[in-house]
């Protein structure tokens, strides 16, 4: 004879039977199969997390999917020129519909990315040089704003709601195993990094050189998936740091 309780214990039990079959088909880290998938796609070719820079475009294209938020490094004293320059020549066929996230947009090719169709929509903090063309963009509906923040507003917003999926930035120096040396001009680029790197995302940094020993480590290779040695040195204008030295 059934009671009302093992009538409930057997409910509870199918219940939970239930929800572990469902679960047993669901993947619970899609965020980390994701990016599995994209690294994979460069391995082949790439030296640990090393990549060649002649295959940086290639690279980009391969790592970046349609509809990413990319944290690009530009402020208004340090750039990620090498990968900016080689983001905009990306094919819109393969990457389009990126949500830039950069706090200045202050080169040319930081909005050829919005008239070649491979960015839509930006959120950011300053225009100076560019504002004159971001006005021209979002009057031919090349261009969405997302919102102007402040500088600060902007990177706590990255572990927020504004989490990118892929961040390029720029470094001094950088080891085979991924540490990067910022050198005196750090800027924001351990916020972007952290910000990806905690949620699953993939870092890609420039850097000025490839060495063995580094004078101190800034952000650690666990957090960084790809290094390239850029063709020049990173843009700078150290309005507010200078070298020690």
């Amino acid at each position: 004879m059934t009671t009302p309780e093992s009538r409930m214990s057997q409910r509870s039990l199918l219940m939970v039977q239930s929800v572990e079959g469902r679960a047993a088909g669901r993947s619970w880290d899609t965020r980390g199969e994701n990016k599995a998938r994209r690294l994979g796609s460069v391995a082949p070719w790439a030296e640990g997390k090393v990549l060649p820079a002649g295959r940086i475009i290639e690279a980009l294209e391969s790592l970046i999917a349609p509809g990413d938020r990319v944290a690009l490094e530009g402020d208004n004293q340090k750039q990620a020129d090498f990968l900016s320059r080689s983001f905009a020549q990306v094919d819109p066929k393969e990457v389009h519909d990126v949500h830039l996230l950069i706090s200045s947009i202050s080169r040319p090719e930081h909005l050829a990315l919005f008239e070649r169709g491979i960015a839509r929509r930006v959120d950011f903090a300053f225009a100076g040089p560019q504002s004159l063309r971001v006005a021209q963009l979002l009057e031919d509906k090349k261009l969405e704003i997302g919102a102007i923040h402040t500088y600060v507003e902007l990177y706590a917003r990255m572990f927020v709601d504004l989490t990118p999926n892929v961040a390029l930035v720029c470094a001094e120096k950088a080891d085979a195993d991924g540490n990067l040396y910022t050198g005196p001009n750090t800027e924001d680029t351990p916020t972007i990094v952290e910000a990806v790197g905690f949620r699953r995302g993939i870092v890609i940094a420039q850097v000025n050189e490839l060495t063995d020993e580094l004078p101190r480590v800034d952000i650690p290779g666990s957090w960084v998936d790809f290094v390239v040695v850029a063709d020049r040195p990173f843009a700078v204008e150290p309005l507010f740091t200078r070298d020690p030295r």
